[in-house]
């Protein structure tokens, strides 16, 4: 369910604690662009180590790569990005916003979705143990009723979708009463495609021809090294090639802080197969990405598949990975069976061959292609926003106060440990600098020695820190440390030795990596 006073608590945290900030926000900012700060900026590479080393680490035929932002143009001619790159778009004339016009009907059919869970649980609470799913919803008449509503919708979006006609999606808006959600109007404007991608001059990319685009994805850039890779690494089929990278796309709807931005950041994986066993490698790839985002532990029941109703001309199989935003659920990643299509067409336009040759089956042929495709900063905005809690303390002196906690996962967490001295004087600050200077090697630390120990926790539970380790005069005497927990507060004495290994235990990425095996 959505929860927008949280996402705006989200919002105003990531800014008042260093994890993301407005581009430019000296000059009033620029729209849909943003900076990461410097716990964001640790974050956010803690995230790329997961998935980059759980990609290439740990899969023996999957390597990364590092491609360039710019390519050639007939790149994007290739893979159809020049003529067909397009968001459909419709403006509200009252409110004057604007929208994406199959956004705007995924969220009605959503709507009717909730409206139907809705019944089916009451009908749970009522009937307990004897309640037949399954049953109930082939039988009742007003979830049929529903449910025949959302299947005509889709149908009807997908065939228009199909043929690019626009006013028949723009009908399809007005017969299902879809109102703007800010001024609830149903006053629309006629739907428009709009391409997405930036363009840009570059000296002279060939003799007629110097415009070329920022890329609006990563995985052109994987597609056109195939051969390359392939006959470099002496890769046989299958095998994958990862990247992290940049990506940029013209978005004229881009809202929900940075769930949709210009500029982005993407971790793609193209998985090359033989024709054939694409179905199987499919699914191996939807269950494996999904197994990769609950090791984390945020919920189980905030991940959900969603098969897409409406795929390109080219694809033979395509789900997202949807988890539940404070703004609802929304994609997160993108599984995707796209055949031979891209190597296809590159070959078709470059002229050079882009064919395998298997020795196991003494043919050559263009290999099909499983993609998994997740954003990094939609996955930064799932462990922020997952991981904010306010929760109320008892106080010993019986009065409450409201405690702010950032719970990521301790592997993910930007700082690993905070040591702090309890006073500035009698020895303590000299006492853990050494601590500091122990454990730095392992893990990113943090030293503080201002304001009261109480303050200094608070900070720290703030951009989730695990461990807050508290040097006192019983330090001087026996090389013990109060070691003090994120999640429970609660706090023990541990020796100084023992340190790392008690945060290694918990920080490090080998356990999570052996659940994934």
């Amino acid at each position: 369910m959505a929860n927008p006073d949280k996402f705006k608590k989200v919002i105003a945290h990531a800014k008042e604690y260093g994890f993301v900030f407005q581009s430019s926000e000296i000059y009033d900012g620029l729209s849909a662009v943003y900076d990461y700060g410097q716990n964001g900026s640790e974050l956010k590479e803690n995230i790329k180590k997961y998935w980059k080393d759980s990609m290439v680490m740990m899969h023996e035929n999957i390597v990364g790569i590092d491609s360039a932002i710019f390519m050639h143009p007939t790149v994007w001619k290739a893979s159809g990005h020049v003529g067909a790159f397009n968001d459909p778009l419709i403006d509200n004339k009252n409110s004057k916003k604007r929208y994406r016009a199959d956004v705007l009907i995924e969220e009605h059919v959503e709507k009717i979705n909730i409206k139907i869970n809705k019944d089916v649980e009451k009908a749970r609470k009522k009937f307990g143990d004897d309640f037949d799913e399954d049953q109930f919803r082939s039988t009742n008449g007003r979830i049929i009723e529903r449910q025949k509503n959302i299947d005509e919708i889709l149908s009807r979006f997908k065939t228009a979708f199909e043929k690019d006609d626009l006013p028949d999606i723009k009908q399809i808006i007005i017969d299902n009463g879809i109102a703007c959600p800010v001024s609830g109007s149903k006053n629309w404007t006629d739907v428009r495609q709009f391409n997405l991608m930036f363009d840009t001059k570059l000296g002279s990319v060939s003799e007629d021809a110097d415009l070329i685009y920022l890329r609006p994805e990563t995985a052109q850039g994987i597609f056109v090294n195939y051969l390359n890779v392939q006959k470099t690494g002496r890769m046989k089929l299958p095998f994958g090639i990862a990247q992290i990278g940049k990506a940029f796309r013209n978005e004229i709807v881009a809202r929900q802080f940075i769930f949709r931005m210009r500029e982005f950041e993407q971790m793609e994986m193209q998985f090359f197969i033989r024709p054939g066993e694409e179905d199987k490698w499919f699914e191996y790839w939807r269950d494996a990405r999904m197994k990769w985002h609950k090791a984390l532990g945020m919920g189980d029941e905030n991940y959900r598949f969603h098969d897409h109703e409406n795929m390109a001309h080219y694809a033979k199989a395509a789900t997202d990975i949807e988890f539940n935003f404070p703004f609802g659920f929304k994609e997160l990643e993108g599984i995707h069976s796209r055949t031979d299509f891209d190597l296809s067409q590159h070959q078709k336009f470059s002229g050079k061959k882009l064919q395998y040759f298997d020795p196991e089956t003494n043919e050559s042929y263009v290999p099909y292609v499983i993609e998994t495709s997740i954003g990094l900063d939609r996955m930064f905005l799932t462990v922020l926003s997952n991981s904010f809690e306010e929760e109320e303390i008892n106080k010993e002196n019986g009065k409450t106060e409201i405690r702010t906690v950032l719970r990521i996962p301790e592997v993910l967490a930007p700082v690993k440990a905070a040591i702090l001295p309890l006073v500035k004087k009698d020895g303590l600050p000299e006492k853990a600098r050494k601590i500091l200077e122990q454990l730095k090697y392992d893990f990113n630390c943090q030293y503080e020695e201002k304001d009261s120990i109480g303050k200094r926790y608070r900070r720290h539970d703030a951009i989730g820190t695990p461990f807050c380790i508290t040097v006192d005069h019983q330090t001087l005497e026996d090389n013990t440390v109060t070691l003090r927990y994120r999640d429970t507060m609660e706090q023990e004495r541990i020796k100084i030795d023992e340190l790392n290994s008690i945060i290694d235990e918990k920080v490090n990425f080998k356990k999570l990596f052996k659940e994934l095996n």
